[in-house]
This record gives structure tokens, sequence and C-alpha cells, in this order.
């Protein structure tokens, strides 16, 4: 998902966070802190912990799945890796419950490359399968920017064929006025 704050035209796609999954005092917001691979105390984990770290180790694999599907989808707009939000489980493993990518959002220096771009922010932001609500306000900017850089691109069209024509106009007219017709009767 992309989240709406724009730094230097970077937006995010972010994973949709699970309100049931809350981020514990030992969360970390670095891909590049090592997740813990000890056991909490070495004790024997109850049946409602073991649920628990069921349901963050699939969490974990959806945020990463998710977030891997906007990197290989979202071309040169991606602007950076992926970066995840962890939870500490009952196992004193960490597990990711959020997660999201930088793109960037600026546009291209014709119509052309802009609308391009647009086209790699929308597929990147639709590319999980199931986008977040920030990953469909992404694609919604996006398509709003492809929209205005297709106008900018017929206007130009539009003045490119009415110069065009006004030039042939002229070029018609300058050879209306240096013919000369001649009518020979007999």
């Amino acid at each position: 998902m992309i989240t709406s704050s724009v730094q230097s035209n970077l937006l995010y796609f972010k994973s949709p966070f699970d309100e049931n999954l809350k981020p514990s005092s030992n969360d970390i917001n670095s891909q590049d802190k090592e997740l813990s691979t000890k056991n909490k105390d070495d004790k024997e984990l109850s049946s409602s912990e073991r649920q628990q770290v069921s349901d963050l180790q699939q969490r974990d694999a959806e945020v990463k799945a998710h977030e891997a599907a906007h990197i290989a989808a979202g071309g040169s707009s991606v602007g950076g890796s992926a970066s995840y939000t962890y939870q500490e489980g009952p196992d004193g493993k960490l597990y990711a419950i959020g997660g999201e990518v930088p793109i960037s959002s600026s546009g291209g220096s014709t119509p052309e490359e802009t609308i391009r771009i647009a086209q790699e922010i929308q597929a990147g932001a639709l590319a999980p399968a199931n986008p977040s609500a920030q990953d469909l306000k992404v694609a919604s900017s996006a398509a709003l920017m492809e929209s205005k850089a297709r106008q900018e691109l017929s206007k130009e069209r539009s003045d490119e064929l009415k110069e065009k024509g006004i030039q042939e106009y002229e070029s018609s007219q300058d050879n209306e006025e240096n013919s000369v017709s001649l009518d020979i009767s007999a």
C-alpha cells in the first residue's frame, strides 16, 4: 500500500494492518534487525500461545508476500526495499505484522514517460492478492496522474495538428496566388 504522506516524491505501498495483532513494546521498525531464534525461557508453549504463534507465522507470510508483490510489479517506480514492523511472539521470535515499500511518484519529463510511470505505480499498488485501502488510494492517485498526462499529451498532439493544418492552408494559399490559369479559347 502507499501512504499518502509524500516526501521527496516518495509514497509507500503498505500491507494492511491486522487489528488482532498489536505491536508490542518489543516491535522493531527496521529491516536491519535480525529475527530472534531463541525460545522464550525455553518453556513449553500453552495451547493459546501456540495458536498465537501460528497466527503470527501466517501473518508474517502474508505481509512478506504482499510487499514482494509490490516490489515485483512496481518496476522502476519502486524506490527501495520493503521495511517491516515486527511483533515478538510468545516463542520469543519476531514476526512481520506490517510492511511498506517506498515508490517514487514523481512524473516523467514527458507526458509519455509520466503515463508509463503512472501505469507502473498502478500495477505495483494492485499487485497483491488483497490490496489494502492504502494500495487502492495509491492506485487511484496514479490513475489521476496518468489521466492528466494523457490530457497533456492530447493537447500537445492537437496543437501540433492545428499548427500543421495552418501551415498546409497557408502553403495552399501561396500556391493558388502563384498559379496562373490561362483560358485559351479558339
